[in-house]
């Protein structure tokens, strides 16, 4: 019996084949070609013979089987979506509910904005899954690198830039970057003066840097920029914080406010040296799941 196929090595398969034919400077990928052209070699007798956008009230999202008498299944975004990020992240989510997951859900998916946006293992397997695999198709960790080395100290354009070069979200780039960086970082999606959920690279991780959102609401700082919006300008803005107002340490905070998604996300930078005391991944399972790479696990 064949293993099937895990999200990272679906994504690798695709993205060798689609080097070759193209090169390394292939990008954004043009999802609905690779969906109907790669499944129609791959699965000729069940490809995706349709990619097209429609009003989903409720769902970013869908994936569903041709009507009977068809063969295939189709993938329909919502196409009042105004991010161009946001619908492409959609489209190879929901491809990637097709490859890993079609099989145990005949009648398909479909997925509203938190299936999207939450890449956390621990709100739904299914869907992280097919998050995984979105991360991996849409933005190669090699190419990725190139953008911004691991040592790297980022600001908010140069996040900007891979979000463009990829044609995803800022938040989707974003948690690709902490998910192999070796600066302590944060990443904080906060709406109404709390925190919604939290990602920490794995050294911020490491020295305490984080937020158990699953103990409950957490309040975000009174001096933190989502709450002083009117220190944003066209909706961003970084301001250095002392020691006291996210951690007992200073911290950069870079904030842009989604209006799409109506919340504040705030990439939280701090100083390489961290406190001396270590705190392991099993201590926060909350911010630390499996996009991010494990120790001694080879990285897709």
């Amino acid at each position: 019996m064949t293993r099937p196929l895990s999200p990272e090595r679906w994504a690798f398969e695709i993205t060798h084949l689609l080097n070759a034919v193209f090169g390394a400077d292939r990008f954004p990928i043009d999802i609905p070609a690779v969906a109907r052209e790669y499944t129609a070699q791959r699965f000729p007798d069940d490809p995706i013979i349709s990619v097209q956008g429609d009003n989903l009230p409720g769902f970013d999202g869908a994936l569903f089987k041709a009507p009977t008498g068809r063969k295939g299944w189709g993938i329909i975004y919502n196409n009042r979506i105004s991010s161009k990020g946001r619908i492409n992240f959609t489209l190879a989510h929901e491809f990637g509910h097709f490859l890993l997951h079609r099989s145990a859900y005949p009648n398909g998916f479909r997925c509203g904005e938190q299936d999207v946006v939450r890449w956390d293992s621990e709100y739904g397997q299914v869907e992280h899954q097919a998050n995984v695999f979105a991360a991996n198709f849409l933005m190669p960790l090699d190419d990725f690198r190139r953008q911004i080395p691991e040592r790297d100290k980022v600001d908010l354009d140069m996040i900007a830039h891979c979000a463009d070069r990829y044609r995803v979200s800022l938040i989707a780039a974003t948690l690709r970057w902490l998910s192999y960086t070796q600066k302590r970082a944060v990443l904080v999606v906060s709406r109404d003066g709390f925190i919604l959920w939290a990602r920490s690279s794995p050294s911020a991780l490491k020295t305490g840097a984080f937020f158990r959102t699953s103990a409950g609401p957490i309040e975000i700082p009174a001096t933190s920029l989502p709450v002083k919006q009117d220190l944003l300008i066209d909706g961003r803005a970084t301001i250095d914080h002392g020691a006291g107002v996210w951690f007992r340490e200073p911290v950069r905070e870079m904030t842009v406010f989604a209006e799409q998604y109506d919340f504040a996300i705030s990439l939280l930078l701090l100083d390489d040296a961290g406190p001396s005391a270590s705190f392991e991944a099993e201590d926060e399972p909350d911010v630390f799941d499996k996009m991010m790479p494990q120790p001694g696990r080879r990285e897709w």
